[in-house]
């Protein structure tokens, strides 16, 4: 008799274990998210590595483009009633701004909101995700630092480097149209016009930098990652130049598309993903990918750049809100004033 009681516990434990795993096997988040990102392939392919050990039973799969590529997109998508996305994560924050007003983003209130350092959308449509910084870079092999702008007022107003400049091109890249909208903030439509007469280079830093390190470019508008990548992994020599006016740094976002326009209507899954990613653990990898991260109690750095805090303190403010309203004018006076003069 005994014997049978202990059987019947045993197995009732059993099933009291079974039942619990299986309980939590079906909280797990499983199914499919599909992300629309701009970060770099490579970037893409940590982070993925990452997210699958996180998440075993979501099949993740991410389309990779320019923030322009992606806008462009998503509007031909939005036309056609239905987004091939789950995820946004483009470098423009202003555009997060737009989607929610169009009513195209969930909304849900992450569990890491109280630690991060960056505004983020107090109904919780779109949070900060990484921080991409617009700087100066030069050669010191080719030139000495006296010989280059220490300024983005310098890079498009001294005549000496006339000709001898590059930058990205903003309608193609997000983080180049937040740059000049906030220099367009700062100094107006004569910082345009100032960088036409420049005879500034309007080309990628996949090939504007190559171009600093031989000597055709004294100085390039770079996005600090690109040079760190390029320092980190291809020893090169180039160096930053944290401006003067001001480092535009760029919050970049992350938003979960509303589930009745997203891919794979899948808003939970997307929730623990964008919690795990502005987490320590997930910002880890952010910063693996030579960008800041947004989060108060995150001290490390990527690799060869100085802390975040200090390039806070000459930080070049200016509104997102007004670089929703004024995109199109902003572009269109950019290609007047700079593309139709080379």
């Amino acid at each position: 008799m005994k014997k049978f009681i202990y059987f019947v516990i045993a197995i009732s434990i059993t099933l009291v274990f079974s039942s619990c795993a299986s309980s939590a096997s079906s909280t797990r988040p499983s199914g499919r998210i599909v992300i629309y990102t701009s970060m770099y392939p490579d970037v893409i392919t940590s982070l993925n590595r990452a997210l699958q050990r996180q998440f075993p039973n979501i099949t993740i799969d991410f389309v990779y483009g320019g923030t322009g590529q992606i806008q462009a997109r998503v509007a031909s998508e939005i036309a056609r009633g239905k987004l091939g996305a789950d995820i946004l994560m483009v470098a423009e924050p202003a555009y997060s701004v737009e989607l929610k007003e169009l009513g195209l983003l969930h909304s849900f209130i992450s569990s890491q909101a109280a630690s991060l350092a960056f505004d983020y959308d107090q109904d919780g449509a779109w949070y900060p995700v990484r921080v991409s910084n617009m700087v100066l870079a030069f050669n010191p092999q080719r030139y000495n630092r006296d010989a280059v702008p220490v300024s983005f007022y310098d890079f498009a107003n001294e005549r000496r480097y006339r000709g001898a400049v590059a930058m990205s091109n903003p309608l193609t890249s997000g983080t180049t149209k937040a740059a000049i909208t906030a220099l367009r903030d700062k100094y107006g439509y004569e910082f345009f016009n100032a960088l036409g007469s420049q005879n500034i280079a309007i080309e990628s830093s996949a090939v504007a930098l190559p171009k600093l390190e031989n000597g055709e470019w004294r100085a390039v508008m770079v996005l600090e990652e690109s040079v760190l990548r390029r320092r980190q992994e291809a020893m090169s020599a180039l160096e930053i130049i944290y401006p003067s006016d001001g480092t535009i740094m760029i919050p970049s976002t992350i938003m979960i598309v509303d589930g009745k326009w997203s891919a794979n209507n899948n808003t939970k899954a997307a929730e623990h993903i964008a919690n795990w990613l502005l987490s320590v653990e997930g910002q880890h990898v952010i910063v693996d990918g030579w960008m800041h991260s947004v989060r108060k109690d995150f001290t490390r750095s990527p690799f060869g750049s100085i802390p975040l805090a200090e390039i806070k303190a000459n930080s070049m403010p200016f509104n997102w809100e007004n670089s929703v309203r004024g995109r199109q004018e902003i572009l269109f006076m950019f290609e007047d004033m700079v593309t139709s003069r080379r």
